[in-house]
């Protein structure tokens, strides 16, 4: 494992196309034997787990074919959910930095929990995160840079807070998202411009939650992903860069191992709200009862989950090497990450959620280990 983070994969894309003030920490060079790249394209497959992958090779050929030629796993940061790696991978900042700290989380001025997926909230985006993405560093630096993504995404809260700064031609289908990113590709190649263009696919993450990632039909829909990648590399100009990676893996957790909180009162007693997702908990506690709530978690969760103070996992780095002031009161009081096949549901706040197979969130490496696949065109 190279100790590379998936924090890395878009300014290690710039730095290879030129763009100030950004390192290849991820060597990306080696793959072009030092010449010129004028196209980056990097692919986000969201919920292609590294262990999923490699346990799943052969009904993903073309993959597996990168996987061979020397593919790297990353680590993605806590909680493993697309909401904080999507921050992460577009500011090429831990969560303690840019804020986006779980998928819902509670932010200081806004009733009950922000969704940081939906933004169900009037909450501006800039202000919850604030730091410049590469995106906007990398047009500034003169690039051409697309967002190639479902058309309903485009100006979302997280688009907005994530990954601003990408003009966003949309795509609807995986097919137009090949025609859409080799016209770009294609465009800037025989114009001599350079281009950064990321891809964004859901549907194998879809499918896992539903289905779970064991399941014959998550198992079907990478072989859909794994022609998607073939064809994306093969309608490329030649010498472009395509990157494959992920924001997090996912486990599948049976109806016998979710704890619910809200049929248990020792889970509730002194709290003021419950957030995260069943993988990775954000607890806030009412005033004075952060000790007691943390006891009463431990007790019930026992070994079955870390459990940890907001002092605990910052101390710890959960959030990356600091937490900004801003952000420390968007983390829980406790912290709560399953280390096991367990999930911490609330059937009556979230029934739908509860009713899932496979989850992430947490620190176990089934989670948090994503693949960094390289292919020159």
């Amino acid at each position: 494992m190279t100790g590379g983070a998936l924090t890395d994969v878009l300014p290690s894309s710039a730095a290879v196309l030129g763009v100030p003030g950004h390192t290849d920490v991820l060597g990306l060079d080696r793959w072009t034997d030092g010449r010129p790249v004028g196209v980056v394209v990097v692919l986000l497959v969201d919920g292609l787990g590294w262990n999923l992958l490699l346990a799943n090779l052969d009904a993903a050929p073309y993959l597996a074919e990168l996987v061979g030629a020397g593919a790297d796993p990353l680590t993605v940061g806590f909680p493993s959910t697309t909401a904080t790696s999507m921050a992460s991978f577009g500011t090429g900042q831990p969560a303690g930095r840019h804020g986006l700290v779980g998928y819902t989380f509670a932010l200081p001025g806004v009733d009950g929990a922000l969704n940081a997926l939906r933004w169900d909230s009037a909450a501006d985006p800039l202000d919850v995160q604030p730091l410049p993405t590469v995106f906007e560093r990398a047009s500034d630096a003169g690039l051409d840079v697309a967002h190639v993504a479902l058309r309903s995404f485009e100006g979302s809260g997280l688009t907005r807070a994530a990954l601003r700064g990408a003009r966003y031609p949309g795509a609807d289908t995986l097919g137009e998202a090949v025609q859409v990113t080799a016209s770009i590709a294609g465009a800037a190649a025989a114009g001599s411009q350079r281009a950064l263009v990321y891809v964004y696919t859901g549907d194998l993450d879809n499918v896992g939650h539903v289905r779970g990632s064991c399941s014959d039909g998550w198992r079907a829909q990478l072989e859909q992903v794994d022609l998607f990648v073939q064809q994306l590399h093969r309608a490329l100009p030649t010498g472009a860069l395509l990157l494959v990676t992920a924001d997090h893996g996912m486990v599948d957790v049976g109806p016998g191992d979710r704890v619910d909180v809200d049929s248990e009162p020792l889970l509730r007693a002194g709290v003021r709200l419950v957030a995260g997702e069943p993988r990775a908990r954000h607890v806030y506690a009412r005033d004075g009862a952060a000790a007691d709530v943390l006891a009463a978690w431990r007790q019930r969760l026992g070994a079955t989950a870390q459990v940890l103070s907001r002092d605990e996992v910052v101390a710890a780095g959960w959030f990356g090497p600091t937490v900004s002031p801003h952000v420390l009161p968007r983390i829980g009081d406790v912290v709560v990450a399953p280390t096991g096949a367990t999930a911490v549901v609330a059937t009556r706040a979230h029934p739908r959620e509860a009713r899932l197979v496979g989850y992430h969130g947490s620190t176990t490496p089934d989670e948090v280990l994503v693949p960094l696949l390289v292919a020159v065109a």
